[in-house]
């Protein structure tokens, strides 16, 4: 088997990685899987703004019919799963997987395989719901999927099945990726870099985490008992026969409200690397964002029932849950200060990232006021499935994430590419996202307010409702268009961008201090850590927070590319490597090189996520079936289980190395 051998050396072997298609269907370098991450959930995501345009069309007038009824279920259905699951969750997933071992000074994640099998294993749900399309049986019960909608009584196809399976292998994807960082970010901390010396990126990624690992089990539950009801016949949804349509609803937003912070909490880390580096300025109140994300992460367990608060359980539940809906704005508005509060008499640099990330704040406010007056029960009650409740999940998801993630690639691109984003065309790619973006969503308050109806394909002419409606339709195409400069400016960087170099902003995290892009091994050296902007303390000698805020405070960004020596050797890091490289090719020796141990790719992961998919699919497409005693199971499906059992079984006999 070519995949059990010895690890990998870097230095004198090889500083390259491999090439080819095979070495990334087999690879396990966190970066690599970071870039996979990134480029299938952009592809998720203009197929789910494509979705979005078409649910815009037909409803730019009263009583069109270019798309019908039924298509049209199916189309906000698959709309809105996409976004989450496919799209903004798998987009911070790039980010955390290429950035946060950089970050915290280690030469990949806890469990590299893991890692790919996480990727392979998510890339395999989102084909899995997907296929619906080629069979034409889309989901279309809304991406809540509130029963008894999904039963077999409403829905007896397949529609529903590709949700609930797709969904189920979606997460164990995702608590593959919530053990594999949890554990990276508590143990593979580079020396001296204490809990609270960690940069916030890395903070919001661990409360993400831990969020992932708690909420999803709920879901899990959810879906096995549907898988049950509908394959088995049991009843847990249906209430003629002793069930509870209420207990799906209890299960899927206990996940789904902390999935809400599991889609903003990376942003918010993303806003609060960007605003220090270009305010010239460490982060205010630095300890206090701490305890804001955590406090986040621990309220969000107690506040699922405010979207039931028409379901009738009564004043007592609604007052409890209402107070704790209010009680998480302190911690989510403090957040808000504390980025004020860092740009507050900071010499400020309006760069792309910046834009992005002030324009976070902006957006993200709107939707957290809108929030906040949903925390009361009677407004809740009148904005309910209407087209408020629509803008303001925008303006928390899409002028919150996505406004986070954007400005993300613009600030760690060059870091991932060794070149810079075209400024001028960010700065274009920004203007016409934020007025397209609210071109499209701050009308929905309107229309909303005047009693526009949620899911509904058509609307009548004497409704109120038109005006706003195509002014929506129109912003729409204009947010579109920005999301296609935006992927220009990405294809137009990679061929023709200016190189970046090694820290181009002057940011004081350790990804800044590693080539650009990173070699293989990150570190030829672990970064010892004495300060919480350690670049800055390296660059600037000083001590002391305050006294780095006086000491720096407008000098011009990215004037000296500094990478802090953290070695006694006279050549450190990288440098070492290529030393060593050019000295062994003239014959010499250095008995200083370090040899960097980096394991080897593994094709396992693939494999075992690829018995996954068959399985999965077994369930959903007819073919022959075999009787086992009682059980009759489809011939596929058993394929599935033999493939992921054999290469589980396999994965095991490979070196941890």
């Amino acid at each position: 088997m070519a995949s059990i051998a010895a690890p990998q050396v870097y230095a004198p072997g090889g500083t390259k990685p491999e090439t080819g298609l095979w070495s990334w269907l087999t690879t396990i370098d966190h970066k690599r899987i970071g870039l996979l991450y990134g480029v299938s959930a952009f592809f998720f995501f203009l197929l789910g703004g494509l979705e979005a345009l078409l649910i815009r069309l037909q409803l730019a007038q009263p009583n069109q019919d270019i798309i019908g009824a039924a298509r049209y279920n199916e189309l906000f259905t698959m709309h809105g799963t996409t976004m989450i699951f496919l799209a903004v969750m798998p987009l911070s997933n790039a980010f955390f997987n290429y950035i946060i071992p950089l970050q915290i000074g280690a030469r990949d994640v806890a469990f590299p395989r893991l890692n790919s099998f996480a990727f392979w294993t998510f890339l395999a749900g989102a084909i899995i719901l997907n296929l619906s399309w080629f069979f034409n049986t889309v989901p279309n019960v809304g991406w809540y999927g509130y029963a008894p909608l999904t039963s077999t009584a409403w829905n007896p196809g397949r529609a529903v099945d590709f949700w609930m399976i797709g969904l189920s292998v979606l997460g164990v994807s995702s608590m593959a990726g919530g053990i594999n960082f949890t554990t990276t970010i508590i143990n593979m901390r580079a020396p001296g870099m204490t809990m609270m010396r960690m940069p916030i990126f890395s903070w919001a990624t661990l409360v993400t985490q831990v969020l992932i690992i708690l909420s999803f089990p709920a879901i899990t539950i959810g879906l096995f008992l549907l898988v049950l009801d509908r394959f088995a016949g049991t009843a847990f949804y249906e209430y003629a026969a002793g069930g509870d349509p209420l207990l799906w609803q209890h299960l899927f937003w206990i996940f789904g409200h902390p999935e809400v912070y599991i889609l903003i909490l990376p942003a918010f880390g993303i806003v609060s690397e960007i605003i220090p580096v270009f305010s010239r300025k460490p982060l205010f109140g630095y300890a206090v964002m701490v305890y804001a994300l955590a406090a986040i992460g621990f309220l969000g367990y107690g506040v699922w029932v405010h979207h039931m608060f028409t379901t009738g359980l009564g004043p007592t539940a609604n007052a409890i849950f209402s107070g704790a809906t209010m009680l998480i704005a302190i911690p989510t508005g403090v957040k808000i200060f504390n980025w004020l509060g860092t740009m507050i008499k900071g010499s400020l640099k309006f760069t792309t990232p910046m834009l992005f990330a002030v324009g976070l704040i902006s957006q993200f406010t709107i939707g957290g006021i809108s929030g906040v007056m949903h925390a009361s029960p009677l407004v809740d009650s009148h904005h309910n499935d209407t087209y408020f409740v629509i803008a303001h999940f925008h303006y928390v998801l899409f002028g919150g994430a996505i406004f986070g993630l954007i400005a993300a690639t613009y600030y760690w691109f060059p870091k991932m590419s060794g070149r810079m984003m075209d400024d001028k065309l960010g700065r274009w790619n920004f203007w016409l996202t934020f007025a397209g973006f609210n071109m499209t969503f701050f009308p929905m308050h309107f229309v909303g307010l005047a009693g526009m109806p949620r899911r509904y394909y058509t609307y009548g002419d004497g409704s109120g409702w038109t005006f706003w409606n195509m002014v929506v339709t129109i912003g729409s195409f204009v947010l579109a268009a920005s999301i296609l400069l935006f992927a220009y400016n990405i294809a137009h960087s990679l061929r023709n961008g200016k190189p970046s170099g090694k820290n181009p902003w002057d940011a004081a995290t350790l990804e800044w201090m590693t080539d650009s892009p990173p070699k293989v091994y990150n570190f030829a050296e672990i970064p010892t850590v004495t300060h919480r902007d350690q670049l800055w303390a390296d660059k600037y000698g000083v001590e002391h927070k305050e006294e780095l805020t006086l000491e720096f405070a407008g000098r011009p960004v990215g004037q000296v590319d500094v990478t802090p020596d953290v070695s006694d050797h006279p050549y450190h890091g990288d440098e070492a490597i290529e030393r060593h490289l050019d000295s062994k090719a003239n014959g010499h020796g250095d008995d200083h090189e370090p040899h960097v141990h980096m394991p080897n790719p593994s094709y396992y992961p693939l494999l075992v996520s690829i018995g996954i998919f068959i399985g999965s699919l077994g369930l959903l497409v007819d073919g022959p079936s075999i009787t086992i005693g009682l059980l009759t199971l489809p011939v596929i499906f058993i394929a599935g289980i033999v493939v992921t059992l054999g290469s589980i079984y396999w994965w095991a006999f490979e070196p941890a190395g």
